[in-house]
Order: C-alpha cells, then sequence, then structure tokens
C-alpha cells in the first residue's frame, strides 16, 4: 500500500470540519443550489454530524498518510454507518489534495476505508457523488459502486 489511515488528530479535526463545511457548502453551490440554501445545508450537516465537535459514535475520519518519514499527510476520509444503521456504512467525505492526486491514494484509502468499515460491523457501503464530479464516479464505479438512486434537475428560467 501507498497510503495508511490514521485516526485525525483533534488539532486538526476542528479545522477539517471547518474546512469541510465549506467544501460541501460549495459542492453544493457548484451542484446548482442557491447559496442560501446551500449553507444552510452545509450548516446543518456539520451540526448534525459534529454538533460536539467530535464525530458521531462509529463515524471515523483518518488523515491519509504516505508511509514515509514525514507521515505526509495528502487527503482525508470520513466513514461512518448512516442513520438508523450500524450496518450499512457510508462514506460520508473523501478527498486527496490536488497536488497529490492521480497517483492511487483515493483509491487505496477507500479500500482501506472499506476494510476499517467491516472491522467495524458493516455489511454494505455507499457514497454520493454530485453529478459533475465525473473523474469521482469513474473511481467509485471502479471499485465496484453502482448506481442506487439517481437525482436530477432543471434550471428553470
Amino acid at each position: 500500500m501507498n497510503v495508511q489511515l490514521k485516526p485525525m488528530p483533534e488539532q486538526r479535526l476542528a479545522e477539517w470540519i471547518t474546512s469541510s463545511q465549506e467544501d460541501y457548502r460549495l459542492s453544493r453551490i457548484a451542484a446548482g443550489e442557491s447559496e442560501e440554501l446551500a449553507g444552510l445545508r452545509a450548516a446543518e450537516s456539520t451540526e448534525r454530524f459534529f454538533g460536539s465537535g467530535a464525530p458521531l459514535p462509529l463515524h471515523q475520519v483518518f488523515d491519509v498518510v504516505l508511509p514515509d518519514a514525514e507521515s505526509t499527510v495528502v487527503g482525508y476520509l470520513w466513514i461512518g454507518p448512516q442513520f438508523g444503521s450500524e450496518t450499512d456504512w457510508w462514506v460520508w467525505d473523501v478527498e486527496i489534495a490536488e497536488a497529490h492526486r492521480r497517483r492511487g491514494y483515493a483509491r487505496e484509502a477507500l479500500q482501506l476505508g472499506e476494510a476499517e468499515a467491516r472491522l467495524l460491523g458493516a455489511q454494505s457501503i455507499g457514497l454520493n457523488v454530485f453529478g459533475y464530479n465525473t473523474g469521482a464516479q469513474a473511481l467509485y464505479e471502479s471499485l465496484g459502486y453502482g448506481v442506487a438512486a439517481v437525482n436530477m434537475s432543471k434550471k428553470l428560467d
């Protein structure tokens, strides 16, 4: 393996929660949502999952780390159960920093995350990908993820 998953330290977690909320807001806007609604949904999501400043029980937020002398952090992965289930899990967020992309790190991080989820009782794992993110869609399909639902929208002029 070219990467490892390490639990994100508390100090980085606080910073990540803030930046992740903003990234989620911007993704919702890029997917066609209004700035107001995207901001509201991002804030609600952050409160729901990290209201105490820590992840919900069983949720895991990892740094994706190179096994080098500096333990270089190249990204993050957040996995955890879906609401109401301990066996149906979700990849809530995954990202590799721009400078480290196209090296297979996301693929390896997802595979390691799947193994961790299995150890914690997961029997399935799903994820959401915005329609504009065709590169991520191709990666997920190559890892065996299949379409479970399609959400479509249209701008009305």
